[in-house]
């Protein structure tokens, strides 16, 4: 008997499918294995950025600014305690009393700086009514009519966590520009820390750093 009547006709049906159709199936199968390696790869992928921003190492960078732009104090804070740090507490004092004892001839100037002045005041404390006597008695206004106070604060310094002496230095100049008096003065300044809750409020005193006991006097 040949060889080729030895083969039985089922063996000769699964070589022809094995020939017809193994190649799909491997390939099909190939196609599964692939698949399921890149859905591994998706999901740690996925896992690991949702770690990374639940575990976000972002910090702030607090800048303080005058009210001419310069840099009065800089450093990293967090976000819940930028109030809380003296060096900010400090800037937010040197720039209250810049825009209390600044004299200028520019009205809206002028208007702008006693605005910012009354918007850092604590409501109904002693330091109201001392401003409120301040400019009652000696209006800006009137001054910047005849002539312009410049004042370069030289210390801000803490006494306590809520307390600071500053010591600074007015340049009263005319119409002209030319100096007519230099003058030191010394003052004990409190403050308050309250964050604001409202839009509105946080837009005039981001900070909640707010005045409740101011005195000055000129230095002889």
């Amino acid at each position: 008997m040949s060889t080729s009547e030895a083969v039985s006709p089922y063996i000769a049906a699964r070589h022809e499918w094995d020939e017809r159709y193994g190649s799909l199936i491997t390939q099909a199968r190939n196609w599964r294995v692939a698949f399921q390696v890149a859905s591994v790869i998706g999901l740690v992928a996925v896992a690991g950025a949702t770690w990374l921003s639940v575990h976000s190492r972002t910090k702030v960078f607090v800048v303080a600014l005058d009210h001419l732009g310069r840099s009065v104090a800089a450093g990293y804070a967090d976000q819940t305690s930028v109030a809380n740090d003296d060096r900010v507490r400090r800037s937010s004092v040197l720039n209250w009393i810049e825009n209390l004892r600044t004299v200028t001839s520019d009205t809206v100037a002028q208007a702008k700086a006693i605005k910012a002045v009354y918007v850092q005041i604590a409501q109904g404390s002693p330091a109201m009514n001392a401003i409120n006597d301040f400019y009652r008695g000696d209006p800006p206004q009137a001054r910047g009519k005849t002539e312009t106070v410049s004042v370069d604060v030289n210390t801000v310094l803490p006494t306590s966590d809520r307390s600071y002496e500053v010591d600074w230095t007015e340049t009263t100049r005319d119409m002209q520009g030319v100096v007519t008096a230099t003058a030191r003065w010394k003052g004990s300044f409190m403050i308050a820390v309250d964050p604001p809750n409202d839009e509105a409020t946080a837009r005039m005193n981001p900070l909640g750093i707010y005045v409740t006991n101011a005195s000055w006097s000129r230095v002889l």
